[in-house]
This record gives structure tokens, sequence and C-alpha cells, in this order.
């Protein structure tokens, strides 16, 4: 249906529709690629049983094991994605960290998750862009803004909201003590087409700042990085990436549009269950994970109970035990959920 639409001769006259579509089809044909690798893979392993069991080779056991292992990986992987499903589960994902509690160690946290997530997305083949960032006084970052894109980003970093803590022995404390500190994650979905937000421009305050990064003589010289708050939520947008002030404030405004009607749709869900959102401080009481680094190395998440116990390898990007047992429990939740409603 698609690639009809596509050989029609005037497909490329709305060039933003046109690349929906194009977009469309390479995820569909990405789905159906993975579902014939894991088919090929489960043939694979057949071939492997049977010349074992006629030719009663026990040498080919290890290999055996270790193709079932693979897919039984790939195949749990695939499974998960199709929890995937909430209405912009497929889209890019833009994640915002903001130090809390901790002053220059909770900057120094901020940086390291930075670097996290940004490793996290290299091992899944996606692609990261800095939009916005704040340096800390003395080290790390205060606050920072990537954008994630690749098909299912928003559906598996969604998991990551929230506050998360970590204890360790502080580089910055000369007593070498122990010291937790804390950073607020917040992750929306990058919503491309244009979403039926109603927004009152007497309701914005628009600031224009010097860009933190390099760039060249451009970056210095002018204000073009772009800062809207929106005054009745006051929800905070930035954007500092582009070259003009004009992409960066066509930016900020998708990203504040995108905030909004994220807001209105969880406002609308709680509503339906009667449960009332609360907004909940960067500090102790209030984290989604811990990471551990003394006396022992332990990441913990306190909502699926998932545990990972080389704090290290998830520093290093390997956030899968976390994201697929979110997903489980997401899933469950949701299922009692909808029998409390029957």
């Amino acid at each position: 249906m698609i690639e009809r639409i596509m050989e029609e001769p005037n497909f490329w006259d709305n060039a933003t529709k046109a690349q929906g579509y194009v977009k469309e089809l390479k995820n569909l044909k990405d789905i159906i690629d993975e579902y014939n690798s894991l088919k090929g893979e489960y043939e694979d392993i057949e071939v492997l049983l049977e010349m074992g069991y006629e030719e009663n080779d026990a040498s080919l056991v290890p290999e055996i094991q270790e193709s079932l292992n693979k897919f039984i990986e790939d195949f749990e992987e695939l499974r998960l994605n199709t929890l995937l499903s909430d209405e912009y589960d497929k889209c890019n994902a833009i994640l915002t960290l903001h130090a809390g509690a901790g002053g220059t160690e909770s900057c120094d946290w901020a940086s390291m998750l930075s670097r996290m997530y940004q490793k996290w997305a290299d091992k899944k083949g996606f692609s990261t862009e800095i939009l916005d960032f704040l340096d800390g006084e003395e080290a790390g970052l205060k606050s920072v803004t990537i954008q994630i894109s690749g098909l299912n980003a928003y559906g598996h970093l969604k998991s990551e909201h929230g506050v998360h803590r970590l204890v360790r022995i502080s580089p910055f404390n000369a007593a070498g003590k122990r010291q937790t500190s804390f950073v607020s994650c917040d992750v929306m979905p990058d919503i491309e087409e244009d979403i039926d937000i109603d927004i009152d421009e007497t309701e914005l305050r628009i600031d224009t700042y010097r860009s933190s990064g390099a760039g060249g003589q451009h970056v210095n010289k002018t204000s073009s990085a772009i800062r809207i708050t929106h005054l009745p939520t006051g929800i905070v947008v930035q954007c500092q990436n582009e070259r003009s002030q004009f992409q960066n404030k066509d930016k900020a405004m998708q990203m504040l549009k995108a905030k909004l009607y994220m807001l209105k749709k969880q406002e609308n869900q709680e509503k339906e269950s009667g449960i009332r959102g609360e907004q909940k401080e960067i500090g102790f009481g209030n984290q989604i994970r811990s990471y551990v680094m003394q006396p022992y190395t332990m990441v913990k998440d306190h909502r699926t109970n998932a545990e990972v116990g080389n704090a290290l390898s998830v520093l290093d990007g390997n956030l899968d035990p976390f994201i697929n047992a979110y997903l489980k429990w997401k899933s469950i939740n949701n299922s009692s959920n909808v029998k409390e409603l029957n």
C-alpha cells in the first residue's frame, strides 16, 4: 500500500508527508527483516540438530547451545518490541537530564548518565544529537538534552523517566566519604507531525542566549540559542544546536507542543483511572533506580526489582535488562488495570 502511494507522480509534492511514508516503510521493512533473520536462525538450529542425531556427533552440542542462546535472546527482543504499541513508542526520543541534590557531585553524575545513554544508543545503532546543555560550575553538567533517533527509541527510553540515584566515594570529597547524588531524567517522544495543541503566544516567555559549546565564531558572537517558558505550566524547553535562531525556535516550539500534548494525555489518563499524579523532588526517596558503587557494586530498579551486579557495565550502556523488565512490568500492570475496570 505504501509502496503504491510512493509510486504516484505527485508523491513528493508534500515533502514532510512523503518523508513520513518513507520512514514508515523503512520501519515495516526492518520488522520483516528481523522476523526473517529469526526464522533463519531457527532453521539453522534445526539443521544442526538433525546433523547431530544422524551422525551421533556430540561435538556439535556447544555450537547448537550457542546458536540456541542467541535465538532465545533475539526472540525475546523481538517479543518485547511487540509490547511497544503505544501511540508514540516508535518515535525518536528527546531525553533531558537535570542535576539535583548533591552540587558538583550531581553535575558529574549527570555527565555520567549522559554518557551512559549515548553508549546505549550506539549499541542499538541509534544516532544521538545534543540539543542543549549547561556545564556545571566545577565539573560535569547542570543539564543536557539529547535527541536519540531510531525505531522505537521513545518506546524503550520512556522507562528511564524519573530520578536516578548514585552512591559512591566522591572524587570531589577530600575526606573520601561516601556521597549520594541525584539526577532527574525526563523523556518525551520527538513528535514530528503537527500536533493539535493551541498555544497562546501571550503565555510564552521566549529568551535568547549564546550557545554554550564549540561552534566557531558564529556561535560565540550571536545569541542563537532559544529558551521558551510556558507560563501556565512552568514547562521550559531549550535548544541551541541549530545554526540559526529561527531553527532553534522551531525545534523548541516542537518540543513544547510535544510536552504539552503528553501532559494533557497524562492528565486525561489520570482522570479516567482516578489517579492523581504528583511532582517529585530530585532527592531522597523519589528515585526509580539506584546505582551503588561502594561498598559493593549494584544497580537496582525500584519499580521492577531488576538488578545488575556489574554497575560499570550498566554505566557503559548495558540498560536492556532494566528496559526489558520495565516493559514486562508495565504490560502486566496494564493488563491488571484493564481487568479492574471491567
